[in-house]
């Protein structure tokens, strides 16, 4: 019987006994003389294979072979004799017997060991090639496992009534805190569009669309200086709330949290249920920072220690001695401090209805109550000390919705990158970013950022000059 249909090695314990059509990369190949053993690899796991001598146009073929090599392998599903049973592996039971081989591609040896962890290579080398370092167990299980926690999220806040809108990636350069990445205009030279640090405006919009409950998995773009673990774009889970409290939006996220560890991360332990809850000031002053490892075996890497730190300061000096914002400044502050927001008094002493939530010593959340007045956001401008002319360039289309009859609301944001990490057990975010750029920001594979042509910089109306280009 002709085999027509390819399947997965990990279907192939229901297909014992039988013939079967397989594809993928050969993992090894050991030439015994007579026989030749090969390891297949697919998306779904792999497989031991023997080629036996009385199919000599396979063992042929399979001579020839080697590592990272594409075939299509037919052959017989066979259990393995009792004692040859590897226990330890998915498909241990089991031996496909090669009766024919079909090389769909070649490949030149790996600049790299893709059977090893990566871990000893070094972080250039693995970027440059990244097609390569995702073929090895540890990434397969990181882009993997990303995937299943992110179609939980989008499950779990669908079931609870939330709406995935997507928001812009190209918008208005307004000051958030970082630097934007900006885009120039060929249509309207001389003008720029930038790429969003967050959805932060948009989310708000959504608020006074009335969508009541809104979530993205959502693409964020910061030009920052050389950080360590930063990435130039990243990813957050962003979500907002309509007519709800601080104690709503909490609740939800850490109900989803928790779900989440519990269903796909079994073998993790949450220390403590309910998250425990710390204020800013209790924060700094037990553990001297405000994204505290309350961990009690910080050697236990399945240990899962969560926290909330409340009751942060609205505002703080910059380094030029005025007043800015701790977190964004679409905060809210707490009820009781409204009326010194809108006399503009005790400035230093104003607290903000703002909330995140900790993993053993990481922010891997933040949010706050919104100003949903266009009054208060206003005054929260002006103590940053912006002219009535800035506010009104930057700022004027939040302040006009929020005067059509916004209702209150408040969100929160995950840094989904940075919340895989923890989860993986990896040491910082590149690991679990299939394709992450360097330190310096520089992507090695593509080697981007790169220069464009005159032509390009011509309809955009834009010239590079001699010091820009010498790097002065």
């Amino acid at each position: 019987m002709e085999v027509s249909k390819r399947i997965l090695i990990a279907e192939t314990p229901k297909h014992l006994g039988k013939e079967v059509k397989l594809a993928g990369w050969i993992d090894v190949r050991r030439d015994h003389g007579k026989l030749v053993f090969l390891d297949l690899r697919d998306m779904s796991g792999k497989v031991q294979m023997v080629v036996l001598p009385n199919h000599p146009e396979a063992i042929a073929v399979a001579q020839t072979l080697r590592s990272e090599w594409v075939v299509e392998i037919i052959g017989n599903v066979n259990p393995r004799p009792e004692k040859l049973v590897n226990k330890d592996q998915p498909n241990g039971a089991l031996e496909i017997e090669v009766l024919s081989i079909t090389v769909l591609n070649t490949a030149e040896t790996p600049v790299f060991d893709i059977a090893s962890d990566g871990k000893e290579i070094s972080e250039e080398l693995r970027l440059k090639y990244r097609y390569l370092d995702l073929r090895r167990d540890r990434m397969q299980k990181n882009m993997r496992n990303r995937h299943l926690v992110t179609n939980f999220i989008r499950t779990f806040y669908s079931e609870e009534g939330f709406v995935e809108i997507e928001t812009p990636n190209m918008t208005k350069s307004t000051p958030e805190g970082s630097r934007d990445y900006i885009v120039p205009s060929r249509i309207d030279k001389g003008k720029f569009y930038a790429l969003p640090q967050s959805p932060q405006q948009y989310k708000q919009l959504l608020m006074a669309a009335g969508f009541e409950r809104y979530f993205q998995v959502a693409r964020c773009f910061r030009d920052e200086d050389t950080r360590g673990d930063r990435q130039p774009e990243f990813t957050q889970i962003d979500l907002e709330m309509s007519f709800v409290e601080q104690e709503d939006v909490m609740e939800i996220n850490e109900r989803m949290i928790t779900q989440l560890v519990q269903k796909i991360y079994p073998e993790k332990t949450i220390q403590t249920l309910p998250f425990p809850r710390l204020t800013y000031q209790e924060a700094m002053e037990k553990y001297g920072c405000d994204k505290p490892d309350i961990r009690t075996d910080k050697n236990d890497p399945n240990l899962l220690a969560f926290c909330w730190v409340v009751d942060f300061p609205f505002f703080e000096k910059d380094d030029k001695g005025g007043w800015t914002f701790t977190h964004n400044p679409f905060s809210a502050p707490k009820p009781e401090f409204m009326n010194d927001l809108m006399e503009k008094k005790n400035i230093g002493s104003i607290g903000a209805a703002q909330y995140d939530m900790v993993l053993n010593g990481y922010e891997i959340g933040g949010g706050g109550i919104r100003n949903h007045a266009p009054e208060a956001l206003k005054k929260v401008f002006e103590i940053m000390g912006y002219s009535e002319e800035r506010i009104e360039k930057n700022f004027h289309h939040m302040l006009e919705a929020l005067a059509s009859g916004t209702p209150p609301h408040g969100g929160l944001a995950f840094g989904f990158d940075r919340l895989m990490m923890l989860l993986q057990n990896e040491p910082n975010i590149r690991e679990v970013i299939p394709f992450a750029k360097t330190g310096e920001g520089r992507d090695p594979m593509m080697e981007s950022p790169s220069e464009v042509s005159v032509e390009q910089l011509i309809e955009l109306g834009l010239r590079i000059t001699k010091e820009e280009k010498d790097g002065k």
